[in-house]
């Protein structure tokens, strides 16, 4: 870390600038400052009219908050994406100058984004803006930690520029985004409902049991799509608004590229890390929630004594096992789950912790660990191959890996589920479920009608 004093902006920029040789080379200089407690959404929403590109992040128990506005430098790799952005994310950090004296969980250089579901499958254009994977450091970072409020600047700066000048444009910058705007409300309602491909779904459920039953398949994992289409634009910052009020327990997450953004309100981490210590959540077996305290009791004791769900959520918890010793010691894995609830929907929950291993990253675990059996099945090679044949669905980075990470050593991902993506005045919902040898199609394809609740209740369905 380097030692400035506080407001000498000038002074680290300079001091990356002189030591540039040639006019090709660049440097990424990152300073972070604490600051007055600052409405994050506000932040988020300030920036509407100046960049197109922003990324929100809360995590479930909402003391902790990532926005950030631009893009000073992305990551983005299409093959081997997992090592090519590990390799990536490790040079820049390794030629960066970094001011920031708290060491605070996401502070210091921060990289936010996420990776496509299958990058083996052909896309489409619908995910156009979203690569394979991307991630993105931010020109401007707001983070709150424990009611604490940090501030931080990336700028990448080359052998012509000028501190000075470079300085005062962050300064004016920094008096725009803290302008104060609030997040303006919007009654956003639905003109046009589509399901896509209906039946056919149900029918490609019927073969994937079918492909169980005469198969060493044990779990298909399949996604649907819902198209929408609105009376007016979509307003991100009115939806992450809703989404807060409403799904306690839960990721929000909002990635704007361009005119689309990939939004949700995700309960499923896949991994978190601070320092050397990891946490990953096994999350799989679903029901609704009940009208009444009994009937909600009744369910969630019907849900922990049902055989099917508990079985798919066994397939997690030992693939989560197996994706995390290798990496790990004193990994630690409760015998029996419990319920975790949301407002929509209850499901099986069981943590899983252990202490990395030296030499290990988060995307050696992420690699490791997607796609989990909740999202893609089990066993996991033919459960891709019955996917990529079957399923008419581009997922992009619908029950992908999301998150973010720091210069600190910490950062966490969860599995982008119960999400849109959002393209101006229409939207593409998705939802999934495991099907194993005995799901019938018709009630898979009413699992998934709950699993679009959450998402369709904010953009103006019924709740």
């Amino acid at each position: 870390m380097i030692e400035i004093k506080e407001g000498q902006v000038d002074v680290l920029l300079e001091k990356a600038i002189d030591s540039l040789e040639h006019d090709e080379d660049f440097q990424l200089v990152s300073v972070t400052k604490k600051i007055e407690k600052y409405n994050a959404l506000h932040f988020f929403e300030g920036a509407k009219h100046i960049e197109k590109n922003r990324t929100f992040w809360t995590s479930t128990q909402k003391d902790f908050c990532l926005v950030g506005i631009g893009q000073t430098y992305e990551l983005i790799a299409t093959e081997s994406r997992f090592a090519k952005t590990k390799k990536a994310w490790q040079e820049i950090l390794d030629k960066a100058l970094v001011y920031n004296p708290y060491q605070t969980p996401g502070t210091g250089i921060v990289a936010l984004g996420g990776m496509s579901f299958d990058p083996e499958k052909a896309s489409t254009s619908l995910w156009k803006n979203f690569k394979p994977s991307h991630f993105t450091i931010p020109e401007f970072l707001l983070t709150m930690n424990n009611q604490e409020y940090y501030y931080t600047t990336n700028t990448l700066v080359r052998k012509n520029d000028h501190p000075a000048q470079l300085a005062n444009e962050l300064k004016q910058m920094e008096e725009k985004l803290f302008s104060g705007t609030s997040v303006s409300k919007q009654v956003l309602s639905i003109e046009g409902k589509q399901e896509i491909m209906p039946l056919e779904w149900k029918e490609t459920v019927r073969k994937a049991t079918e492909e169980i039953r005469h198969t060493e398949a044990e779990k298909i994992v399949l996604a649907r799509e819902m198209r929408l289409t609105f009376n007016e634009n979509a307003n991100v910052g009115s939806i992450i608004q809703k989404l807060m009020d409403t799904q306690p327990n839960s990721y929000i997450f909002a990635f704007e590229k361009e005119e689309d953004c990939f939004i949700g309100a995700t309960p499923e981490r896949l991994v978190k890390r601070e320092k050397d210590r990891l946490l990953s959540t096994c999350l799989a077996g679903t029901a609704p929630r009940g009208k009444t305290l009994e009937e909600d009791w009744e369910l969630s004791d019907r849900l922990l004594h049902d055989q099917k769900n508990r079985d798919e959520h066994d397939f997690v918890v030992q693939m989560i096992k197996q994706a995390m010793e290798d990496y790990c010691s004193d990994l630690d894995v409760p015998n029996e789950p419990v319920i975790y609830p949301l407002k929509n929907l209850q499901h099986l929950y069981t943590p899983v912790s252990g202490t990395l291993k030296p030499g290990y990253s988060l995307f050696d675990i992420i690699e490791n660990l997607h796609p989990t059996p909740a999202l893609g099945g089990t066993p996991r090679d033919l459960s891709l191959a019955f996917i990529r044949e079957n399923e008419q669905l581009d997922r992009g980075w619908y029950g992908a890996p999301i998150g973010w990470l720091d210069s600190n050593q910490n950062g966490e991902f969860a599995v982008a589920i119960r999400s849109a993506l959002l393209q101006e005045k229409e939207a593409s919902l998705f939802a999934g479920c495991g099907v194993v040898k005995d799901s019938k199609p018709d009630e898979e394809y009413e699992e998934t009608n709950i699993k679009f609740l959450p998402m369709l209740s904010v953009l103006g369905g019924q709740p």
